[in-house]
């Protein structure tokens, strides 16, 4: 057997074998939080509130090997959960999944390098561990980037029939609590993600949460420009005890006109663009199509009187 391929061979059995010991010694912790739990409480399964919440031994697992990539910092984490929040993962468990996942696929992205060791010199292997380790540990964010995006544009698309509905609900003498209530009712259907947000600015008011804290949650979850100028409309109209119904009104009127503005700067734009594709695809053809027998013919005519 030839020395490169031993060494690849090598190779794969070390990575494998280190692998292989990382998952065992941490998906099998010798404490787990349920573990912590029954410590700290005294074996206590119930408590004032109600029983304690088991732990799946799942997110066990993933809080574990969730702690290899951790960020330090307290502010990147508070971005990170609210980055999570508009993509639509609620669950507690959700920031130790995420992390556990960059882990697993940056150690497991490297293997599929190492898998063509043989046929590879020793840099190039080096460098494509390396760039396949930078991209297990990359793509969960760009994963959650995508979604955040998906449900973004997913709330954009049905905000609009929503504010008529509050503006209409309102205006019929509904209280603001029950007009939104009543447009999640409607939108359950047609609008799904903004249903969903909206049911739970209600059940947060429902439970004592002040509406304006609820109304400021619902602008973080989405991160939309227009649901945080909303917002600020419902959030103003209840400090200074003005008409919700009037101040939803004029609100609606002013994104109407906003609408129209971005849609007219989107036509405009059309031009512009269309000048650079015709001077990139049609503007050669039509001087191939124009100059061409003129080509030909001067071809055809000039060059035996110049040989002659």
């Amino acid at each position: 057997m030839s020395l490169p391929l031993l060494l690849g061979f090598s190779l794969i059995l070390i990575a494998g074998t280190s692998f292989a010991t990382g998952a065992w010694i941490l998906l099998h912790p010798a404490r787990t939080r349920r573990d912590r739990l029954t410590e700290y409480t005294g074996g206590v399964t119930t408590t004032n509130l109600g029983p304690v919440r088991p732990v799946s031994k799942m997110s066990a697992y993933a809080e574990r090997i969730a702690g290899l990539a951790k960020e330090g910092d307290e502010r990147e984490l508070d971005r990170l959960r609210r980055r999570l929040l508009q993509a639509g993962f609620r669950s507690p468990s959700t920031m130790a999944w995420y992390n556990a996942w960059r882990v697993v696929l940056a150690l497991g992205f490297p293997m599929v390098g190492f898998a063509f060791a043989p046929v590879l010199t020793t840099p190039v292997l080096a460098m494509t561990v390396l760039s396949l380790a930078f991209l297990g540990y990359y793509l969960p964010h760009r994963v959650v980037e995508h979604l955040a995006a998906q449900r973004g544009e997913a709330i954009m698309r049905a905000f609009p029939d929503a504010l008529d509905l509050l503006v209409s609900s309102t205006e019929a003498g509904l209280g603001l609590d029950a007009a939104v209530q009543r447009v999640a009712e409607e939108l359950e259907d047609a609008a799904p993600v903004l249903a969903l947000e909206l049911q739970i600015v209600v059940h947060e008011v429902a439970a004592g949460i002040p509406r304006a804290k609820a109304l400021r949650r619902l602008s973080d979850r989405s991160n939309l420009e227009a649901v945080t100028s909303l917002v600020n409309v419902l959030v103003q109209a209840e400090k200074l005890g003005t008409s919700v119904a009037k101040a939803l009104r004029v609100h609606a009127s002013l994104v109407r006109q906003r609408r129209i503005l971005a849609a007219e700067e989107r036509a405009a734009r059309i031009a512009p663009k269309m000048t650079v594709a015709m001077i990139l695809f049609l503007m050669p053809s039509l001087f191939v199509v124009i100059l061409g027998p003129a080509v030909v013919n001067l071809i055809r005519n000039l060059m035996p009187a110049l040989a002659g």
